[in-house]
């Protein structure tokens, strides 16, 4: 308990460290830009450590007790980048290092170029990010490096109107950083870096509305999605995310099956090239190799990577709630071998079911899938009543568990899971009302571990409980004309106060007998009146 209260006072210690910095930068960089600049500068000081610990372990074991990394000369150094690249995927410059980058400019030392000019902090750190990304140009590394720090602006007027304010904030910035106690990059247990990275996520998507809240999925429903898709199994080959965001879904697997089970890796494509890097950088800050991770910059839907992979026994997905994409309009697509089974494609007004296709044709004989969607795929007619036809026919559907609402950063509609899977063992959906499976916190509801417990108990028992969760025959889903609502299958309980009608009938007599009462003594006194009047 003490070393529990340790670390959550050490968590609570990076968080107030975290905000202090988020407020340093917020008046000149406001919102998505001041959390790119915290992970950017989070991310270099993690790689940098990372590989000089790996150096420095490896002299260590040779019996060079005595060595330090960031002490060698550059000239020295550049012996081992040709190795060190194979081994690690990039290479750093001693005089590189975030601990020497940070250590010169708080000093308010300067650089200098080849021909003498003066380079100051924001030129050397612009041309520190330059060569990290080259150092993996020619290798099998070169695509998980491209671009990483593209949204790492050091010359944006938004981080100041001049380069002496520009400078400043980002001296600070490196000094906020490094003063942040992120342990030691040997120390996986804590998990800081990639804490310290959830945490900044939740703080800007609580804060920033929907805009925000695409980017991210709450860690409790991350938990309750891995678990359900992991039931029965200690490992996995691989995960895959065809919307993966900035990865925490894809990372929460790692979490709880640990990084050994997921044998061949982890795998995810992204629309958004800000998000798409952002996701590779959280890769790397929980320590996921270079070789043990595919995440892809394209349109999920109408340009699919991963075509010639083997087919994934875990997928797990947020995808965007009812974006428009191609449709019918292209023709391509009806042809395509993940829409075509069901011989309709989703409303090009709502591509819900068009990733509940994609992730299916992606998926396992022997995998599942734990996908949350939008209420109304499952009860909307036309073509996703169509498509839902195909997926209860062909028996694909495992079951769906309505969530409460408010889950989710920007929305407070009450989300859904479709849970799919190609090797079902019978013909029948478990329908699960999870809607009072939560508590308040602060302006969104959560889901707590005994909540988690709750669902997945009955996820996994498949048996009828009252008020919870019901087993439905295909027979009787065919018959609701394919619809996949919860609310149609699993009778809520009514927690309304129970009516006794006997006390009540003899309160509601009472109240007629005072009220007749009542009527007497007024009849009385308008008579007294009316006869003085008279008088």
């Amino acid at each position: 308990m003490a070393i529990d209260n340790k670390k959550e006072q050490e968590r609570e210690e990076l968080h107030r460290a975290i905000w202090a910095i988020a407020d340093e930068l917020r008046g000149a960089v406001d919102g998505w830009d001041f959390k790119n600049y915290v992970l950017g500068t989070m991310f270099y000081r993690y790689i940098s450590e990372n590989l000089t610990a790996y150096i420095n372990s490896g002299e260590e074991a040779a019996g060079n007790t005595d060595f330090d990394y960031a002490k060698m000369l550059d000239a020295d150094a550049e012996e081992a980048r040709e190795g060190l690249v194979e081994e690690k995927g990039f290479f750093i410059l001693p005089s590189e290092l975030f601990c020497n980058v940070r250590t010169k400019a708080d000093r308010g030392e300067i650089w200098k170029y080849p021909n003498g000019a003066d380079m100051l902090l924001n030129e050397k750190l612009e041309e520190v990010f330059r060569h990290i990304e080259e150092s993996a140009k020619g290798s099998i590394s070169e695509r998980s490096f491209a671009g990483l720090f593209d949204d790492f602006d050091v010359n944006s007027n938004k981080l100041g109107s001049t380069v002496n304010k520009r400078n400043e904030r980002l001296t600070k910035l490196l000094n906020g950083v490094a003063a942040m106690n992120l342990g030691s990059v040997k120390d996986h247990e804590i998990d800081t870096f990639g804490d310290a990275y959830e945490y900044l996520m939740t703080m800007y998507a609580s804060n920033a509305g929907k805009s925000g809240g695409e980017f991210f999925t709450p860690a409790d429903v991350s938990v309750l999605l891995t678990r359900l898709g992991t039931v029965g199994k200690t490992k996995i080959n691989k995960v895959y995310d065809p919307a993966c965001g900035s990865g925490s879904l894809l990372l929460k697997v790692e979490k709880i099956l640990g990084k050994d089970a997921v044998q061949t890796g982890f795998f995810g494509q992204e629309i958004n090239i800000t998000t798409y890097n952002l996701c590779r950088i959280n890769m790397f800050l929980h320590d996921i190799g270079f070789d043990k991770f595919d995440i892809e910059c394209e349109d999920t839907l109408i340009n699919p990577q991963h075509w010639d992979d083997e087919p994934f026994e875990l997928i797990v997905s947020n995808p965007p709630y009812s974006i428009k994409w191609a449709g019918d309009e292209n023709p391509l697509l009806i042809n395509d071998p993940r829409f075509s089974p069901a011989g309709v494609l989703a409303p090009k007004s709502k591509a819900d079911l068009a990733f509940i296709m994609h992730s299916l044709s992606w998926l396992a004989p022997n995998g599942t899938a734990a996908i949350v969607c939008f209420p109304g795929v499952m009860y909307r007619g036309g073509a996703e009543q169509k498509i839902r036809k195909y997926l209860v026919d062909n028996n694909f559907v495992d079951c769906i568990i309505q969530l409460p609402s408010n889950l989710f950063f920007g929305t407070s509609i009450a989300t859904c899971i479709m849970v799919m899977k190609r090797g079902k063992q019978d013909n029948r959906i478990l329908f699960i009302d999870a809607t009072n499976q939560c508590v308040k916190v602060t302006n969104n509801n959560k889901l707590l571990p005994e909540h988690i417990d709750t669902i997945v108990d009955a996820f996994s028992k498949r048996e009828d409980v009252e008020y919870l969760c019901r087993l439905v025959d295909y027979d009787e889903v065919k018959e609701q004309n394919y619809n996949l609502s919860v609310s149609t299958y699993v009778e809520p309980e009514d927690t309304r106060e129970k009516i006794d009608i006997v006390k009540l009938n003899a309160e509601i007599k009472e109240i007629v007998a005072r009220e007749q009462i009542l009527r007497d003594e007024i009849e009385k006194i308008i008579a007294e009146i009316e006869g003085e009047q008279d008088v």
